[in-house]
């Protein structure tokens, strides 16, 4: 009885007046009923979106112009899986962009956290372009399911509808965030004003593009919105190219000289022992490398492709081809013989001759994102790689701007190339673009468009991309892969260390083409299948997990 009796005792105090003394929230968590209260915390939950943001990786190796030994991607081998990281990843951020927005819409102090919104807002944006430019059309989620909420087997939106509500976040984004210029000193590196019309201008390029090569009736309404977007962000007095090391500013905007300048737009920051980026060194030394392709883009000093150049210098040499070229060639890639800061050469040993540290090797070694540190360059602690990588930078926005205008009017001023890529040439004393130069020496003017955009974006990860809303990646990505030209250049000769032939191009058997050319990858091996491969798989368990989703083409 003693025992019932104070058992009743309890239930009484716990049903009655002791009850709403009673505190049962954990004590070692946050629980979301005590959160969303102030300003401070909707800004800590923002911060947890930025993680999605991209490092440095392996850019453009899917693409013509970066090898990696054998990418799947690029040479059309890949299958479909059943599971991306990708996917995955995107609709993490997704949920929790649709969670703050939401807990916004209920919040009393909604007019303090404004820049929060617009935040969310990109953030949302943001991935469904990782999405997007994948796959096309996917399930478009605007709110937080539950278990039971029929979004979770929602059929996939069209690609043109995820554009749409792309454009349309960014726009409302755009219009509560701060500029750069506004932000407090604390706040450096989150996102901005400029940042939202930066990326509202590179969605509608690619969905103009899209449209226009692939067939639709709207491009020209996509492109009218790249112009407006990228004007938006050029007469905003926020950016500008950086110049902070004059000719060489090109090269030196991707290491630690070029953190927090003017060029950037949207970057994923370093953070000592919280977010660290890819090893440079390390990117390189697996075989992360350009192709002949690339480096036949560059233009020589007098403005003109290297086929119909009087001051090209030809193939005659180990370093002939880097002579009288676009300085961006030599800020991109390493020339025969120039020493780098990589710990293995810190004793200033020459770094010849590319030793290839993957067979095959197109015989090229990246010189972009290079340190001048050469702790930077180490592999020995983690994480070390101390900038940032830019993601958004303002050459990209002149680039949009000037695609755009071209493709949506068949043509482009003189002050428009004035406004776009002869700004950029300017920073690396390349001669100006002009209707009468391309003219007179019979150049095409969207070729020279796109090989300024290629050039000026190598290895930042956009020529896949590129190739695909062209619709050229059927002509560019089943070609050969090319690197050096071995023969009567020098690279065969003997190169005797302890009685023995330590030259690896002539010990290790490499294919060439008949002009002598390395062929990394031969074009036997390289497939694009335009019934399929413009968009990739859907991972067969969302699928699974989901029946109302259709696979795309030819998948």
């Amino acid at each position: 009885m003693k025992k019932l009796h104070i058992l009743f005792i309890i239930t009484i105090l716990l049903f009655t007046g002791c009850a709403k003394d009673l505190d049962l929230s954990p004590q070692d968590t946050i629980t979301d009923d005590a959160f969303w209260k102030t300003a401070a915390e909707f800004k800590l939950a923002a911060n947890n979106l930025y993680p999605c943001l991209d490092g440095l990786g392996f850019n453009d190796t899917e693409s013509d112009i970066a090898f990696n030994v054998n990418n799947v991607v690029s040479n059309g081998t890949y299958q479909t899986s059943e599971t991306s990281w990708v996917w995955n990843d995107a609709y993490v951020y997704i949920r929790r962009s649709n969670n703050i927005l939401e807990k916004i819409e209920k919040s009393t102090i909604q007019d303090q956290i404004e820049a929060t919104k617009g935040e969310a807002l990109f953030f949302r944006a943001y991935n469904y372009w990782r999405l997007y430019r994948l796959y096309g059309g996917v399930p478009k989620i605007i709110s937080v399911p539950d278990l039971d909420s029929p979004e979770l087997f929602a059929s996939r939106a069209s690609q043109n509808e995820i554009a749409e509500l792309m454009i349309s976040d960014l726009e409302s984004a755009a219009a509560l965030l701060p500029t750069r210029s506004e932000l407090a000193s604390a706040d450096i590196g989150r996102i901005t004003k400029g940042a939202a019309d930066a990326l509202r201008a590179r969605v509608a390029l690619f969905e103009g593009s899209w449209q226009k090569y692939h067939g639709g009736d709207n491009a020209s309404k996509y492109f009218d919105i790249a112009v407006a977007a990228s004007q938006a962000v050029m007469s905003s007095g926020q950016y500008a190219l950086y110049s902070g090391k004059g000719a060489e500013s090109y090269r030196y905007l991707f290491i630690e000289e070029g953190d927090d300048s003017p060029e950037c737009i949207l970057d994923r920051r370093y953070q000592k022992d919280i977010q660290g980026q890819v090893y440079p060194a390390l990117i390189q030394r697996i075989g992360y490398l350009p192709t002949k392709k690339l480096a036949d883009m560059y233009l020589c000093t007098d403005g003109l492709p290297v086929a119909s150049s009087a001051v090209f210098s030809g193939y005659t040499t180990k370093v002939s081809e880097y002579e009288n070229r676009d300085p961006r060639m030599t800020m991109t890639m390493m020339v025969p013989g120039q020493l780098s800061k990589q710990p293995s050469y810190a004793s200033g040993v020459e770094s010849w001759p590319f030793y290839p540290q993957r067979n095959p090797n197109t015989g090229y070694m990246l010189y972009k994102f290079m340190s001048e540190n050469d702790f930077a360059n180490s592999m020995g602690e983690s994480p070390n790689f101390s900038f940032d990588n830019h993601l958004i930078r303002y050459a990209e926005v002149l680039l949009i701007f000037a695609e755009a205008r071209f493709e949506k009017d068949g043509s482009i001023s003189d002050g428009d190339l004035d406004l776009s890529i002869n700004v950029l040439r300017n920073r690396v004393g390349m001669p100006a673009l002009t209707n009468a130069f391309a003219g007179a020496n019979g150049l095409d003017m969207k070729t020279e468009i796109r090989r300024e955009r290629t050039v000026e974006l190598a290895f930042e990860g956009f020529r896949y991309d590129d190739l695909r809303r062209w619709k050229t990646a059927e002509t560019e990505l089943p070609q050969d892969i090319k690197g050096i030209r071995l023969s009567q250049t020098g690279w065969l000769d003997p190169i005797i260390i302890n009685g023995s032939n330590r030259n690896p191009y002539a010990s290790e058997g490499w294919t060439t083409d008949a002009n002598g050319f390395i062929v990394a990858e031969s074009s036997a091996g390289r497939y694009f299948d335009p019934q399929k491969h413009y968009l990739q798989p859907i991972p067969t368990k969302e699928i699974l997990l989901n029946p109302n989703l259709q696979q795309n083409p030819g998948w």
